[in-house]
């Protein structure tokens, strides 16, 4: 599969570009923000391309930015004609955005990555065909089709979209007291390009990530497991590395394994998260993964020689990938809402190093920013 997957045409090498030059942000949320602060140590520029970019988390700290729809062609061509090389900081930007940039300059992660990891069912898919396990699944159209799902791997399932889906957006759990129709209601099943995907629920003993970076001559360092709670279907804290007596050696290699495998498949190159369920028997399914920078990720900012962020920077713009030594353990809340109006204690407290992401209005189940705290590694 490697080669079929990339932005750049196989077997064409990244130029190295200088400190000057300027980086396209296709995206204009924190992640891209943060990206642009760390592009900006390195002495690049970011330029952002976004519908809702102006006064945009990404758009505060950056060169320049672009409020134009994913379709304006004429806007798209300019911007690329503008920039060095186009990055993103979110995998939902159209594949047709993607194919018409890469006309113009290098873009990392491709189209066909994108095309990968924007479906649940084409993600499942291509994890599936690299011996990967998953949780069972099946697809579903309809409310007969989630039905028939449900009968065939157990009452206990999950209901998801196949797109856009986050945060515990677009899904619904079910059980054998649940009405299918009311489930494939909830997640807008019958609404043009809907399309569900039913998983069977894991019991889990927990939840780990594996970040990897892999640079266009296919050199990969990937940050530890770390373990993920959640609340709300939200990312709560990251816990860096996990614990080993919640996630053995073994088990924490088999996730790094797993992580790199499904990279050198996809021929990335920029940063790959991974989610995986951990078992009560150590072993270890994927969930889901994001091609760009991911909220599990944020303690490296504070907690690595060279963060994520950096990472995404490096690999892009043809630099040696960085080094992902760990200066210290790390944990990481999100402050999501009014978890925001903290920021003075947090301010105080002699571990704790915050980052808030410049969103003018706290919302419920909104991130505002994050805090790591740092511990003398284990």
């Amino acid at each position: 599969m490697t080669g079929t997957a990339t932005g750049t045409p196989p077997g064409v090498p990244l130029p190295r570009l200088a400190p000057g030059s300027t980086i396209g942000m296709l995206g204009a949320g924190q992640l891209g923000r943060m990206t642009a602060l760390a592009a900006a140590r390195l002495g690049y520029k970011t330029h952002v391309y976004a519908p809702d970019a102006a006064d945009s988390p990404a758009a505060q700290v950056s060169a320049a930015a672009t409020v134009a729809d994913w379709d304006d062609l004429e806007a798209l061509e300019r911007f690329a004609r503008s920039v060095d090389v186009v990055t993103l900081e979110w995998e939902n930007v159209p594949v047709a955005t993607a194919e018409h940039l890469r006309r113009f300059t290098n873009l990392n992660p491709g189209p066909n990555v994108l095309s990968v990891a924007q479906d649940r069912i084409a993600e499942k898919s291509f994890v599936n065909k690299l011996g990967i396990a998953t949780a069972p699944w099946r697809a579903a159209s309809s409310a007969e089709e989630v039905a028939r799902a449900v009968a065939e791997i157990g009452p206990r399932c999950v209901l998801k979209s196949t797109r856009l889906g986050y945060d515990g957006k677009g899904q619904a759990r079910l059980d054998a007291g649940s009405d299918p129709a009311a489930a494939w209601a909830s997640i807008g099943g019958g609404k043009p390009g809907v399309e569900g995907i039913v998983e069977g629920f894991v019991t889990f003993a927990c939840e780990v990530s594996v970040i990897v970076a892999r640079g266009a001559d296919g050199a990969m360092v990937a940050y530890p497991a770390v373990e993920n709670r959640h609340k709300d279907g939200i990312l709560d804290v990251t816990i860096a590395p996990a614990a080993p007596e919640k996630v053995s050696a073994e088990t924490a290699a088999e996730a790094d394994r797993i992580a790199r495998r499904i990279a050198e498949a996809l021929d990335l190159v920029g940063v790959l998260a991974v989610e995986m369920f951990v078992t009560a028997d150590g072993g270890v399914l994927v969930n889901e993964m994001a091609p760009r920078p991911h909220n599990s990720g944020h303690w490296t900012m504070d907690a690595c020689a060279s963060c994520q962020f950096e990472q995404l920077v490096r690999a892009v713009c043809g630099l040696p990938l960085g080094s992902v030594e760990r200066v210290a353990d790390a944990e990481m809340t999100n402050l999501i809402g009014d978890d925001v109006l903290r920021w003075p204690e947090l301010l105080a407290e002699p571990r704790a190093r915050l980052h808030l992401y410049g969103k003018a209005e706290a919302r419920p189940g909104r991130k505002m920013g994050h805090v790591n705290r740092l511990f003398p590694r284990r």
